[in-house]
């Protein structure tokens, strides 16, 4: 049993409160609302601060066996390092794209990752050809060794019947019909690089919601890149999850970044736990 002073009281945190029976002490000022659910009593105490009201109350909701789930409509999955096994080496790529110092320089600056096809797209033509090029053959070695991500096939399996999901890379199209054809799944729409402006501008994640007919809030985008996956959700207005799976952004370089996940996992079925535990998935 609770008892509470001249608080700043919200009605629908009351109704989040099943267990225990609240008791308000209303001032002379205050007037009783008949809309909440409280049990007016002047003479109990001891009182409690606004501090530990708030505590407390979080205590109560989070213990809530059956707590309300967040309606979610749709998943949208970044590809590589996601739904595949990252075996692009990206830090040797940029490398010979920019030149070393180049790229100390940058990475120096940006504690977040390198945007490389925006840096790209400065340069003059013949020197963007060149760039290309280069990204295409590590890109193609990465094809070579493609891998599904452990976890991905049950993930995929289990959104079947309860989600549409779909697919967002800055890789090209040809890697993302790789992808469909050699691992036999289905992600519509599929957006590659093709489509622009790409990740992290929301365009293609917006894109898809309104090919869906769904809004961003409905949507979770998961992806293993704050520059590129985390940003490209928060800016559309999508609930957004990061894998890390080697635990790299516990650094601290990344404690000031711009846009942060509103969940981190470290693999694909601790995701899966958390879409059935946290959310509603009915279609």
């Amino acid at each position: 049993m609770f008892l509470f002073d001249d608080l700043d009281l919200h009605t629908s945190m009351f109704h989040s409160i099943h267990n225990g029976t609240i008791l308000f002490v209303p001032t002379q000022t205050q007037t009783p609302n008949p809309n909440l659910n409280l049990m007016l009593h002047p003479y109990l105490t001891p009182l409690v601060t606004r501090a530990s009201f708030r505590s407390l109350t979080m205590s109560l909701l989070h213990s809530n066996p059956n707590p309300i789930k967040t309606r979610i409509r749709g998943v949208v999955f970044d590809m590589d390092g996601t739904l595949t096994v990252p075996v692009i080496d990206f830090p040797a790529m940029y490398k010979a794209v920019l030149g070393k110092d180049q790229y100390f320089k940058i990475i120096a600056s940006s504690p977040s990752g390198i945007d490389i096809l925006h840096h790209i797209e400065q340069w003059s033509p013949d020197k963007q050809q060149k760039a290309y090029e280069i990204i295409a053959d590590f890109e193609q070695q990465g094809l070579d060794r493609l891998q599904i991500m452990p976890g991905a096939a049950d993930l995929c399996g289990f959104l079947n019947s309860r989600n549409i999901r779909g697919l967002i890379t800055r890789n090209v199209k040809s890697a993302v019909d790789l992808f469909h054809e050699k691992f036999g799944m289905s992600f519509s729409p599929a957006l590659s690089r093709e489509f622009r402006p790409y990740k992290p501008d929301p365009a293609p994640l917006l894109h898809i919601c309104s090919t869906w007919g769904v809004e961003p809030n409905e949507v979770v985008m998961i992806g293993d890149s704050l520059k590129d996956d985390v940003a490209c959700g928060k800016r559309a207005g999508a609930v957004t999850c990061l894998l890390d799976e080697t635990g790299r952004y516990d650094s601290p370089k990344y404690a000031n970044v711009e846009h942060k996940p509103d969940y981190k996992v470290s693999s694909l079925s601790q995701f899966h736990s958390l879409l059935e535990s946290n959310f509603d998935l009915t279609p």
